[in-house]
């Protein structure tokens, strides 16, 4: 199959390299508004380029990868959805809710094939504990916890944009917890400090964070994020059921030192960064997407599933800013939009 890929930054260079090792890939095409860029990426990958989506799109392609700057993410996915082309889109779907909501609706006019970039679905780790969840191995669920600990924090230019902890980095840890409980968050409180770079405070954000949501069955959830964790990059889930608690993360490279006197676990190198941490998960998404365009599968990651993250992180923001629980329910109302 044709597959095109726009925005070759890190993520989108990544998904190139990973695309290009898949046999179902015939031809490969990339885009970038940096022109360098797409040679260098070009000639590395030996795979064609194109100077725009419109050219990109007119080359054929059966599908498209969007990596590009979120601001350009609902004018991208309009026009691909337009095309009718099976479209991956990274996280968030838009910078504005009220935008992704938008397009929530014209991809289900369209009924289009929108898969949205959710990399720790696609996990070894994270699918095995789904599946234990699903098999009824741990009995009912009481607790889920959720961690994201960053080892440097952003850029300056980067937190000017991201829209806050909980819509930039904890949005990932609520899709996590949604899509492994299978159910709803209907109540946040979310607290958060300051202890490093003043640029946090500077645009109403918070270095370090903690919500805690109850789900509509009353399973209680614990999110945990930092940018200043400095053994390295820590991604881990936590399920405790009534019959039995498991763990994900819990690898020799747990960025994470224990002082029990002759425990030597763990005993790897801390991972740093999350592309290595989620290097299996990355080439697996981009699998299920070739698999989505080739139509062996639904999209795993739909974007009716991104928006819902997306009202938890709204919640979270809310609940920081005013020191208070926030029913998702309240919120929703409040934009006219029902709940589920």
């Amino acid at each position: 199959m044709r597959i095109g890929v726009i925005g070759l930054g890190r993520i989108g260079s990544l998904h190139a390299r990973n695309l290009r090792t898949f046999p179902d890939v015939s031809t490969l095409i990339v885009a970038d508004v940096d022109e360098h860029r797409v040679q260098a990426v070009a000639q590395e990958l030996a795979v064609e380029s194109a100077a725009s989506l419109d050219e990109l799109l007119a080359a054929g392609v059966d599908g498209v990868v969007i990596a590009t700057a979120t601001d350009t993410h609902p004018e991208l996915l309009k026009r691909c959805i337009a095309a009718g082309v099976p479209t991956f889109c990274e996280k968030p779907v838009a910078k504005e809710l009220a935008d992704a909501i938008e397009l929530c609706h014209e991809v289900r006019e369209n009924r289009a094939t929108v898969q949205i970039g959710y990399p720790r679905r696609f996990d070894p780790g994270f699918v095995a504990a789904r599946q234990a969840v699903s098999n009824g191995e741990l009995g009912w669920i009481h607790t889920i916890r959720s961690t994201t600990l960053d080892p440097a924090p952003p850029p300056a230019s980067y937190v000017a944009v991201s829209g806050g902890i909980f819509r930039d980095c904890a949005v990932h840890d609520f899709d996590i917890v949604r899509w492994m409980t299978g159910r709803d968050v209907v109540e946040v409180y979310a607290t958060g400090g300051n202890k490093g770079d003043a640029i946090f405070r500077k645009f109403d954000d918070v270095d370090t964070a903690s919500a805690l949501l109850r789900f509509d069955d009353d399973t209680i959830g614990v999110i945990s994020n930092s940018r200043y964790n400095g053994r390295g990059y820590d991604v881990r889930l936590e399920i405790h059921g009534s019959r039995d608690s498991i763990a994900v993360g819990l690898d020799s490279h747990l960025p994470l030192r224990s002082v029990e006197p002759g425990v030597t676990f763990p005993d790897g190198v801390p991972y740093t960064f999350f592309m290595d941490r989620l290097a299996a998960a990355f080439r697996a998404e981009m699998q299920a997407f070739l698999d989505v365009v080739a139509g062996r599968q639904n999209s795993p990651c739909p974007i009716d599933d991104a928006i819902e993250a997306s009202w938890v992180a709204e919640a979270c923001t809310l609940s920081l800013a005013e020191h208070r629980p926030v029913q998702l329910a309240e919120l929703k109302e409040k934009w006219g939009v029902p709940s589920r």
